[in-house]
C-alpha cells in the first residue's frame, strides 16, 4: 500500500492515520499515540484539537513543520517557589541537561509572556558539593549567590545540602518550618567587592544625593549598604539603578538601604539585575554584617523586608548564618524551546 504524504498544515482525524503509515486501530491510536511519538515519526509539530461530529467525538491533529530541536532538553518540569516574596523558577537539570542563555532567562522571567520570576535557578551536578546552582536574574545576567534561592533549593530537595555557587560552596539545613543556610564569610577588601580602585570599604567616599558613605560587603555578590534614619523615605526605585551602574562598581552592585530599630533592621533592596524585590537574602546578610560591624546592633539580628523577616547571625571571622522561610507555590511543565 502506498501511503499518503503528510503536508504541512494538513488536518487529519486520528482514525485516518493509517492512510499515512501509522497503525489504523483507532483505540490504540487514542491510547498510545503521544504527541512526542508522532513528532518523531512525522518530524512535525502536532497540535491536538477536538472536533465534535454527529457520529461522536474525534481527535484531530494540526500538523506544522517542526522547528529544529536543540540536543539539550526541550521540555521539562519546573518549580515555582519564593523566599519572602523573592520568587524563582527552579529547574532541576541534573537528569536532563538544559542550555540556559541570557535571552532564555529573560523570557522565562517575563511576567506577561513567560512564567514570571525575579530569578531563574538552574540546578546541575557538582563535583564538590551535593548540587550546583546557577542563578540568572530577570535581565538575563548570571550572578554568584542568592540567599533566598538557596533556602528554596534546600526546601525543594528536602534534605541538608552543600550547594556549589559561583560565589563559593554554601551549606543549608532544614530547621523545622524554616531553612538555615551558612552563607560563607563576608569579605571587605576592595578587590573582593570588587571596587574600581582602592578605597576604604567600611565607608566609601561616595555619595548619591542623600545616600552617602556606604559600607561595601561581598556576600558572594557585591553589596553597598546604607544605614539611614528611615529607609522607607528613600526613593530607591530612582536611586537604585543609578548606584547599581556606577563606575565605582565594575561588576555592578546590590543597593541596600536599612534603618536600625532597636536590635532589628528595616531593609529595602535594589537587586542588581532584578530591581526592587520583596526580599533579598544576601542583602539582609550584608546589611546585618554592616550594622554589627558598626556597633549598631548585636548578633543575632532580625531583618524585616516587605516580604517578611530573616534572622542573621554573624561574628568576625565566622560565616554568616541566615534563617528564614521557603515557600513552594506550584509545579509545571514547559517546552524550553518556546523561550528562545
Amino acid at each position: 500500500m502506498r501511503h499518503k504524504r503528510i503536508k504541512a498544515g494538513e488536518r487529519i482525524f486520528a482514525d485516518q492515520l493509517g492512510n499515512y503509515g501509522f497503525p489504523s486501530n483507532y483505540e490504540w491510536q487514542i491510547a498510545c499515540l503521544s504527541r512526542a511519538f508522532i513528532n518523531r515519526l512525522c518530524k512535525t509539530q502536532i497540535i491536538p484539537r477536538c472536533a465534535h461530529t454527529d457520529s461522536g467525538s474525534h481527535e484531530r491533529w494540526t500538523l506544522r513543520p517542526a522547528a529544529p530541536k536543540s540536543p539539550w532538553m526541550a521540555k521539562g518540569e519546573f518549580h515555582k517557589m519564593h523566599g519572602l516574596g523573592n520568587d524563582f523558577v527552579i529547574i532541576d537539570a541534573r537528569a536532563c541537561p538544559m542550555e540556559m542563555s541570557p535571552s532564555r532567562a529573560r523570557a522565562i522571567a517575563d511576567r506577561k509572556f513567560g512564567i514570571g520570576c525575579d530569578q531563574t535557578i538552574l540546578l546541575g551536578k557538582s563535583q564538590i558539593a551535593d548540587v550546583a546552582m546557577r542563578i540568572f536574574n530577570a535581565d538575563g545576567s548570571e550572578v554568584e549567590a542568592c540567599g533566598n534561592a538557596s533556602r528554596c533549593v534546600v526546601a525543594l530537595l528536602q534534605q541538608d545540602l552543600k550547594i556549589e555557587t559561583k560565589g563559593g560552596v554554601i551549606s543549608g539545613q532544614l530547621s523545622g518550618n524554616a531553612v538555615t543556610v551558612s552563607m560563607g564569610e563576608a569579605k571587605f577588601d576592595w578587590q573582593d567587592i570588587p571596587l574600581a580602585f582602592a578605597m576604604d570599604s567600611g565607608s566609601l567616599p561616595l555619595a548619591w544625593e542623600e545616600l552617602e558613605n556606604p559600607m561595601a560587603v561581598n556576600m558572594g555578590n557585591p553589596h553597598a549598604v546604607f544605614l539611614v534614619d528611615d529607609a522607607d523615605k528613600v526613593d530607591l526605585a530612582r536611586l537604585g539603578p543609578i548606584i547599581e551602574h556606577d563606575a565605582a562598581f565594575p561588576e555592578r552592585v546590590n543597593v541596600n538601604v536599612g534603618s536600625v530599630q532597636g536590635n532589628e533592621i528595616r531593609l529595602n533592596v535594589w537587586e542588581r539585575g532584578a530591581g526592587l524585590t520583596g526580599a533579598c537574602g544576601t542583602g539582609a546578610c550584608a546589611t546585618a554584617v554592616a550594622a554589627i560591624k558598626q556597633g549598631k546592633v548585636q548578633s543575632p539580628v532580625i531583618v524585616h523586608q516587605k516580604g517578611g523577616s530573616l534572622t542573621i547571625a554573624w561574628a568576625p571571622g565566622q560565616p554568616v548564618i541566615m534563617t528564614g522561610s521557603a515557600t513552594y507555590v506550584f509545579t509545571g511543565q514547559a517546552d524550553w524551546d518556546d523561550f528562545g
